[in-house]
Parts: C-alpha cells; sequence; structure tokens
C-alpha cells in the first residue's frame, strides 16, 4: 500500500484549470486603443446616419443608440472574458463549434434575408448572424486542435484532419457570404501556417483555395456582375455604391470638410454608416483622418503581435494569431473595397461600422486576447 501511494505521488499532477485568473498583467494600451476605436465608430455612425435616420424613423439618434447599446454590452463581455482563465476554453470549444455548424446550416434552411442575401437567424426575438460567430469559433477550434497534435503537423494528413471541420463550416457560409468565408479560411491557414514547421504543404492549400473561390464565384451570377462592376465602375448600375464613395474620398481633400459636414451621407451613398463609412470618415477628416485612423489599426495589430511573442503557451499565441488574422484581413479588404481595390463586398469595417453582431463577438475576441495577455510572465 504505501509502494502504491508512493508510485502515485511521483505521478505528475493534471494541472487544475481555473475559471477565474487574476493574472499578473493587464494590458491597458490594448484596451484605450479597442476602447478608443469604439467610441470613434460611435461618433462617426452618428455623423454618417443621422440625416437617413431622420428621414426614416425620425430620430437622428436611432442608429446610434442601438450601437451604444451593443457597444455596453460587448465591452461588459469583453471585460469579463479577460478575467477568464483562457485554457478553461478547451472545455466547450467542440460543443460551441458544433453548435455554431447546426445555426449556420440553419440560415440555409429557415434563415432571413438582410440586404439581398440570407445570412441572419433569428430566435424569439434575437436577430444575429451566425457567420460572426463562426468566426470566433473557428479560431477557437483551430487553436485547440492545432495545439493538441503540433508534433504532428509535418504530416499532411494531420494537416487536412484539421482543417477538414473549419472549411466544411466555412463552405457552408461560403453559399450566402462568400466575403465572410474568405475571411475564415485565412484564420485557419494564418493559425496552422505559424504552428507548422513545414510552409510546403501551404502552397497546395493557396492553390485549392484560389479554386474554391473561383467556383463559388461562378455559381452565383450576381458575384459576377460584381467584378464586372468594378472593372468598368463608371458605366456598370452596380458600380453606383463605389462610386459615389470614391467621390466622397476625393472631396474630402487633405483635411476634410469637417466632422458631421458630409455631402455624399445624404443618401448618395446607400447605407453610408455600414460598409462604406471609410469613405464618409474621409471625406469629413480628410485624408489625413484615413491615415490615422489606419495607424491606429496598425498599432491595434502590433500590440496583437506581442501578446503573440510574449503569450504563455502555444494555445495562447495561437488564439491571438486567429484574432490577429481575423481583424487584419477584415480591414483590409473592407478599405480594399471602399477604394475600388477590390471588388465590392459586405464587409464592416472592425470596431467602426454599424453592426452589434459584428461588434459584439470582435469584443468578446478582445476579452480573450486580454485574458492571454494576463498570464504574460513580467521579468522583474
Amino acid at each position: 500500500m504505501r509502494e502504491d501511494r508512493q508510485e502515485n505521488q511521483n505521478q505528475p499532477r493534471r494541472k487544475r484549470i481555473r475559471f477565474w485568473n487574476p493574472g499578473e498583467y493587464f494590458d491597458y494600451s490594448l484596451l484605450f486603443i479597442v476602447l478608443f476605436l469604439v467610441g470613434f465608430g460611435l461618433v462617426m455612425i452618428y455623423s454618417t446616419s443621422s440625416y437617413t435616420a431622420a428621414l426614416d424613423y425620425g430620430d437622428s439618434a436611432h442608429f446610434f443608440k442601438r450601437q451604444a447599446a451593443y457597444s455596453v454590452l460587448g465591452i461588459a463581455s469583453m471585460l469579463f472574458i479577460s478575467k477568464i482563465d483562457y485554457h478553461f476554453l478547451k472545455r466547450v470549444t467542440v460543443i460551441a463549434f458544433l453548435g455554431i455548424g447546426i445555426m449556420t446550416l440553419a440560415v440555409l434552411i429557415v434563415g432571413s434575408a438582410g440586404g439581398g442575401s440570407t445570412r441572419w437567424l433569428e430566435i424569439g426575438p434575437l436577430r444575429f448572424q451566425p457567420s460572426e460567430l463562426a468566426k470566433m469559433a473557428i479560431i477557437l477550434y483551430v487553436a485547440y486542435a492545432t495545439t493538441v497534435q503540433v508534433w504532428k503537423l509535418n504530416d499532411w494528413k494531420v494537416l487536412v484532419k484539421i482543417m477538414l471541420p473549419p472549411i466544411i463550416l466555412t463552405g457552408f457560409i461560403a453559399i450566402e457570404n462568400l466575403s465572410t468565408a474568405i475571411i475564415c479560411g485565412v484564420i485557419v491557414v494564418a493559425i496552422l501556417f505559424v504552428a507548422s514547421p513545414k510552409y510546403s504543404h501551404f502552397i497546395f492549400i493557396a492553390g485549392l483555395g484560389i479554386i474554391g473561390g473561383g467556383l463559388f464565384l461562378l455559381t452565383a451570377g450576381y458575384r459576377v456582375d460584381r467584378i464586372d462592376a468594378w472593372l468598368n465602375l463608371e458605366t456598370h448600375p452596380k458600380g453606383y455604391q463605389t462610386l459615389q464613395a470614391l467621390y466622397a474620398i476625393g472631396s474630402g481633400g487633405i483635411w476634410g470638410k469637417g466632422l458631421g459636414q458630409s455631402i455624399q451621407k445624404m443618401d448618395f451613398i446607400p447605407e453610408a454608416h455600414n460598409d462604406m463609412i471609410f469613405s464618409v470618415i474621409c471625406e469629413e477628416l480628410g485624408i489625413v483622418g484615413g491615415i490615422c485612423l489606419i495607424l491606429l489599426f496598425i498599432i491595434l495589430i502590433w500590440r496583437l503581435m506581442l501578446i503573440v511573442m510574449n503569450a504563455r503557451d502555444l494555445y495562447g499565441a495561437l488564439l491571438v494569431v486567429g484574432v490577429l488574422a481575423h481583424v487584419s484581413v477584415q480591414v483590409l479588404i473592407n478599405i480594399a473595397v471602399v477604394t475600388n481595390t477590390m471588388p465590392n463586398t459586405g464587409i464592416p469595417l472592425p470596431f467602426i461600422s454599424y453592426g452589434g453582431t459584428s461588434l459584439v463577438f470582435l469584443l468578446v475576441e478582445m476579452g480573450i486576447v486580454l485574458s492571454v495577455a494576463r498570464q504574460i510572465k513580467i521579468r522583474k
């Protein structure tokens, strides 16, 4: 009995995961940047939407009030999650991924339309886009699956095994929302690329991604029309929104017309407070204002990179890599669309564009990043 007890004591104990983790460090710089972006977004949403909101709803602050409510919910969620030990997320990853997969599939069957596409799911009084949830679910799943099998990533079969579930989920999203599916695909590849010691596999993966994206383009006529509009902006009927956005950027000049002084937001740019909000920012605050916003996003990405490099373990680092890929690619696509560098697609500008679902889950992702940052070991 004594020998058995001694053997049990010599065996390594499984580390207990605490739900709450006060941590030794808090990234106030990252928190300030996020809060500033959210606050700036609220100011610009009021500026860009006040004219339309007054006409349609009789309240110039209609969209501002809704976004402010979502901002409070998102910030509260971010601060709550930042105090949770991120290792606890491993326990709910698979269940959450399956649940969100079911909701994404349900959108194709019983989803409600908005903006010409079926992307919304209504559950009682709640109306949200499961595709926004899917981005976070993919980050959690791929980071977890990669960590478990990190020593086998040289084997392409292991890569396929990890990628298959999120790629199937991404395929469901791509049927109605190709741009979001592209972001999801980039998140998967970014996490695996950072963790994998062998990069030759990713050339093949990139080729498959291009072929798959091309097939989805050809299966929907409206996507081909968007490419045609991109190539023939001034003559194509569907190039109107982007053309007006370019007029807004050009008329703003270097210093802008002044906050609230935009002309293009007065129904010249359809739903200016959504995907095209960057063009109004440039019109009112000038090219200087647009560049300052881009620099702020670059600083945000830099802070995320610092957390990746100093994370306590691989799992935490990969979680932040997923968030970094999500934010950076979404900013890049949105600004590229507004400036007509790529075909028009419905991708909001993170933290700035109007949209409650997108904002709340972005802030939840930032809460996960802050949770990872809390466990960074500071050398004294």
